[in-house]
């Protein structure tokens, strides 16, 4: 089954709550977290993971996009998350393991993230350890970017490496998802989808989500 993260960056975060209640006929809700070194921007932290994690029953899908997340996944754990996606990018690949560790040790899921120009080999050091791993099809960073269909590849690739050494591992894809490039991704292997502007312009939210599951 297509699983579907609408990410709340796209929220209106005046009504975050109501906001968060639109999406619950999806699978996650997709909380993209930004440091402002990592990537050139800032979003929100543990506060914010805590304030939601009353308001719904459907998983958090934490997606770091920070700088060394070893030091902060256990309290984005404790906050609440149930994902804790982590970029191989962001530190050592010992650090990326100890963060992974960190997680799993905390009952939660662990994962990692590449961007688009990082290759998709990777995420083999990690795919034994994850439970999740994520490929930028934008730049991480800023909402509403174009899709780059070029990363199908990549995410193919990672598909087979699952399917030979880890079945149980999803393969989400991340950034200019909508209503017609989420075939593409589905095609490529992926089974998780975030989707974020797609998802909230929406007039009719759960109908949107039904048409992004392919």
């Amino acid at each position: 089954m297509i699983k579907i993260s609408p990410s709340i960056l796209s929220a209106d975060f005046a009504n975050l709550e109501r906001d968060i209640h639109r999406i619950e006929s999806a699978d996650y809700v997709h909380v993209d977290v930004m440091d402002g070194l990592f990537v050139p921007n800032i979003s929100i932290g543990i506060p914010v993971v805590q304030c939601i994690r009353p308001v719904t029953r459907l998983p958090l899908d934490v997606h770091l996009m920070i700088d060394r997340p070893v030091r902060y996944v256990e309290q984005f754990c404790d906050a609440g998350a149930d994902l804790v996606t982590v970029h191989v990018e962001a530190d050592t690949e010992e650090n990326i393991h100890a963060a992974i560790r960190a997680v799993r040790a905390k009952g939660k899921r662990p994962g990692v993230v590449i961007k688009p120009k990082t290759p998709a080999e990777a995420v083999l050091p990690f795919l034994d350890e994850v439970d999740l791993i994520l490929v930028m099809t934008v730049e991480p960073g800023f909402g509403g970017q174009k899709f780059m269909a070029d990363m199908m590849p990549k995410v193919s690739a990672i598909r087979r490496w699952i399917d030979q050494r880890r079945p149980e591992c999803e393969l989400e894809v991340d950034g200019g998802v909508d209503a017609v490039t989420c075939k593409t991704c589905i095609e490529a292997g992926a089974n998780v989808l975030v989707a974020g502007s797609a998802v909230y312009k929406a007039d009719d939210i759960p109908a949107r989500i039904a048409q992004l599951r392919g």
